[in-house]
């Protein structure tokens, strides 16, 4: 009886073990995961400030969490589970499908582009709806749309570093990086839409140098969030336009991304000054450009077509 009691104890302890060394392999996987996909998160963080631009200040934190929880749901029951059936029964679905998101995504930032040169586009159409809850909607959805691609973005680069994992593994692993990501970019978004507030209420406390600070951070952030919705203009471009030159290169159309590989690496031998750095500049404005070309044309189709009424 003791004998038999010792050894279920040693099986529970073996097991308790296994059970570590797994939690220990998910925690590895999910770090390493997030990690690969941190440009796609930077420009999350950069694109979403600018859908409360224009709103009432009370509303900025709630619409913060709305957007945060549309991205958490994207993330968790839709994208999860796609990426898995994907990864398991189709896998040779998924570069389309991010082609797809991302000529979404260049699509977006041509028609930002053309309405701020031609005085048209999104901003008129935000322009004209006067109700309040209507405009906050219509913000609410379109970002959690953009979120959609640029989740699915970090899903699936994430997915791309949990190949040697077991199903549940890259399940949980993948769970664990669309909460953290989701937290960590919708807390920066909370703390830079609310920074005004921040200033003003230094501002109002007794000491000049608070008063100053406050004073500063006030007059700060309306170029704060113009300069972001500029970056967020350009990562939507550059991110999109990456998505499908790396898209063409799985599909065998390597002459461009080898001509766009060659140019980055060719300008980093010549500058000879932070390689990597250079490296990347050029393969990201590379990468722009063809978004941009591919999201202009795109637009100019669309703006083709008879509107409906």
């Amino acid at each position: 009886m003791a004998g038999g009691l010792v050894a279920l104890l040693d099986d529970i302890a073996a097991m308790a073990k296994l059970a570590a060394a797994s939690l220990d392999d998910v925690a590895g996987a999910a770090g390493k995961a997030g990690a690969k996909a941190a440009g796609v998160v930077i420009d999350d963080t950069a694109v979403t400030p600018t859908y409360v631009v224009g709103l009432s200040p009370a509303r900025e934190l709630p619409i913060i969490w709305k957007i945060a929880r549309g991205s958490l749901r994207n993330k968790l029951l839709f994208l999860l589970p796609a990426a898995l059936a994907l990864s398991a029964f189709a896998p040779w679905l998924i570069t389309p499908i991010l082609m797809l998101g991302g000529a979404y995504l260049c699509f977006e930032a041509a028609e930002k582009i053309i309405g701020a040169i031609t005085g048209h586009g999104h901003g008129e159409e935000a322009a004209a709806v006067t109700d309040a809850t209507e405009l906050e909607n219509r913000q609410v959805s379109g970002a959690i749309r953009t979120d959609l691609i640029l989740s699915g973005e970090i899903m699936a680069i994430a997915l791309g570093e949990l190949a040697d994992q077991t199903l549940v593994n890259q399940a949980i692993a993948l769970a664990l990086v669309g909460v953290a990501i989701t937290v960590g970019v919708y807390g920066v978004v909370a703390l830079i839409v609310k920074m005004d507030d921040f200033g003003l209420h230094l501002a109002q406390k007794p000491g000049a140098g608070s008063q100053a600070f406050g004073r500063g951070l006030v007059a700060a952030m309306p170029k704060v969030l113009k300069a972001l919705s500029l970056i967020g203009t350009a990562a939507m471009v550059w991110v999109g336009g990456g998505i499908i030159v790396h898209g063409m290169e799985e599909f065998g159309f390597a002459a461009l991304p080898h001509a766009i590989h060659a140019a980055a690496e060719g300008a980093a031998h010549a500058v000879g000054v932070l390689p990597a750095i250079v490296n990347w500049l050029v393969t990201a404005i590379g990468s722009g450009i063809i978004g941009l070309i591919v999201g202009s044309a795109i637009a100019g189709v669309l703006h083709l077509l008879p509107k409906k009424h």
